[in-house]
């Protein structure tokens, strides 16, 4: 009987052991009075173009009389296959 009773009250006390440890106990911090903080909205940029975009770029305004002046020539390139002659154009502009 003493061994069953041993048995008994240790498994009383680990009932009261686990009972225990299931508890949960929530802590609070005090919460002193300062203002909760300001979040600041991101700052905005607002972008206005300075003219109105047609896909040329750079854009350049050569004037009223201006006149396109162009030179075409041949050049060697070298690539991995081998020196080729390509064409090649430069343009500019000049006063007419």
């Amino acid at each position: 009987m003493g061994l069953f009773s041993q048995f008994c009250v240790g498994g009383q006390a680990q009932a009261q052991a686990q009972t225990a440890g299931t508890e949960v106990h929530m802590a609070q911090a005090d919460v002193p009075d300062a203002p909760p903080p300001r979040k600041r909205p991101p700052a905005r940029l607002r972008v206005t173009p300075y003219y109105s975009p047609d896909g040329v770029y750079p854009r350049y305004n050569p004037g009223p009389d201006a006149v396109r002046e162009c030179n075409a020539t041949y050049v060697q390139e070298y690539r991995p296959s081998g020196t080729v002659i390509v064409p090649h154009m430069s343009c500019y502009w000049r006063r007419g």
